[in-house]
């Protein structure tokens, strides 16, 4: 039977840390620290100086994601204190913080601790403002505690509870505001790395969109499904050819978020948000190897991170006009899939040359931009799992970046270094457009092998007009295959929080 995957809930209380309730105390450590910081003087007195006594035989040693746990006396209303390492505070960053919530998270729920209480602010710099850190511990500890197990039988259903604790009631307020905040974008990016998990045969363009119309009508949402009928008519042929080998057919999904108050009928969009949707990715007639079929499932990540982001602008309460276009397809092989040589006519107008029918997320990529550019936003931002040659080119820690539009390239790049999620600006000019032409029709949808993502981003780029846009490809960050200390395997809903991150920006 399929069960929930693992998750946690949070709260923020105002409590002396010795005066804490539960299974766990965590606090921090910088690198090198030799004497025991005030912060913590009245704890280690109720200790007994466990604290003392660790920090002189070395034991907590302040190294980043470094963990030392202390068992307490039987008169402390709290079983065990977990020291984790912030490194030097010289290099201080805020994912080294993020990190270190992820990492006693984990380590709590490996050892059933039911309920953690987070101190691990207390040393940190005055330059770094109080909502700033709570918000990014929240993400940090909700992020880690996530396990796909939905169809595992005989599991472990211990649910952590995670409790900030502020000892005072300096900036109470603010602490509170920041960790209301990380839960939800940490809660939000679970959600997208949930559904991004499910496999091909839960999760198909059908299944997708009925996904989007649930979240609209929890969160408020306004939400059109166009069916393949409709596509016809809308002449969305790149998405119709892309989907055509598969029994499910495809879907167009737009979901709208207005948080601003306006008293116009149609609000201009701040941004509109593409998330490739591709629910299962064998290649189609040009047939995927074997082992990369497996986890192809993972070819939805950005529509996936796309409703995320959505359930976290609702929840959230931005005041930003915010439209998400999902386009979700199957791309199988069957008598009616498209072929190589196939000329398709897409809803811009351009004529596109199939040379594989492997690269066909830049094509309902294509149809997608067109339909977001005649709602002319501020902005278009797609993210999508679009090429192997941005794997080859920046491996699995950070993904690309591509734009037409240097300021708006250059706030994603620092709301993704703000959310710990890094990016590295690459080209798309028209030296790399140039080797997606074709000579039977406008365009074709692959230039070979070398510089594969800069020659996918300029095809894209054709279909984004004059409108502000970046394309993130998120090819090698969308999953983990090794675990760390901070997080666990699987789906990893890059992009959510940098999205996010931008649209609170505004």
């Amino acid at each position: 039977m399929a069960k929930k995957s693992t998750q946690s809930s949070s709260n923020i209380t105002n409590i002396r840390l010795e005066h804490f309730k539960g299974d766990a105390l965590a606090i921090s450590l910088f690198k090198n620290t030799t004497k025991l910081p005030t912060q913590y003087e009245s704890l280690d007195r109720q200790t007994g100086g466990l604290i003392t006594r660790a920090l002189k035989l070395g034991d907590a040693t302040g190294q980043a994601n470094q963990l030392t746990v202390l068992y307490m006396p039987e008169k402390m209303p709290f079983q065990r204190l977990i020291i984790v390492g912030l490194d030097d505070p010289k290099e201080f960053k805020t994912n080294t913080l993020r990190q270190a919530a992820g990492t006693v998270a984990r380590v709590a729920a490996k050892l059933k601790i039911s309920s953690l209480g987070l101190a691990i602010h207390l040393l940190l710099p005055d330059t770094l403002a109080p909502e700033s850190a709570a918000q990014t511990i929240a993400e940090g500890a909700i992020y880690a505690t996530y396990k796909y197990s939905e169809f595992i039988s005989d599991k472990n259903n211990n649910s952590l509870k995670l409790v900030f604790v502020a000892p005072t009631t300096a900036n109470f307020d603010r602490f509170k505001k920041g960790f209301i905040t990380g839960s939800i974008i940490g809660e939000s990016q679970n959600y997208a790395r949930n559904l991004t998990n499910k496999p091909g045969n839960i999760i198909n363009p059908p299944a997708l969109a009925s996904e989007a119309q649930k979240i609209a009508r929890q969160y408020g949402l306004k939400c059109k499904v166009f069916d393949e009928k409709q596509l016809v008519k809308m002449d969305m042929n790149a998405i119709l050819a892309v989907g055509c080998g598969s029994i499910k057919k495809p879907r167009l999904i737009v979901l709208e978020y207005n948080g601003k108050k306006s008293t116009k009928k149609s609000a201009t969009p701040d941004a509109v948000i593409i998330g490739k949707g591709v629910t299962f990715d064998s290649g189609g007639l040009s047939i995927k190897p074997t082992d990369s079929l497996v986890t192809m499932k993972n070819d939805k990540a950005g529509a996936c991170g796309t409703l995320g982001i959505m359930t976290a602008l609702a929840r959230l309460k931005l005041p930003v006009n915010v439209v998400a276009v999902v386009p979700a397809v199957e791309n199988l092989l069957s008598s009616t899939c498209y072929r190589p040589d196939d000329i398709i006519r897409t809803a811009s107008g351009k004529t596109v040359e199939i040379v594989s029918t492997d690269a066909e997320g830049r094509l309902i990529l294509a149809d997608s931009l067109t339909y977001a550019t005649r709602l002319k936003p501020r902005a278009i931002i797609d993210i999508a799992t679009l090429t192997g040659g941005c794997v080859v080119a920046l491996g699995n820690d950070r993904a690309g970046l591509f734009g037409n539009n240097e300021s708006l390239i250059d706030k994603i790049n620092t709301a993704a270094e703000n959310a710990g999620e890094p990016l590295w600006p690459m080209p798309s000019g028209p030296e790399y457009l140039e080797r997606m032409k074709s000579k039977v029709a406008d365009l074709k949808n692959t230039g070979g092998r070398e510089g594969a993502a800069c020659t996918a981003a300029a095809f894209l780029r054709e279909f984004a007009e004059n409108i502000p846009w970046t394309h993130l490809d998120i090819a090698g960050t969308d999953t983990f295959s090794d675990e760390k200390p901070w997080r666990g395997t699987g789906a990893t809903g890059f992009g959510v929080r940098i999205i996010l991150e931008y649209l609170r920006s505004l």
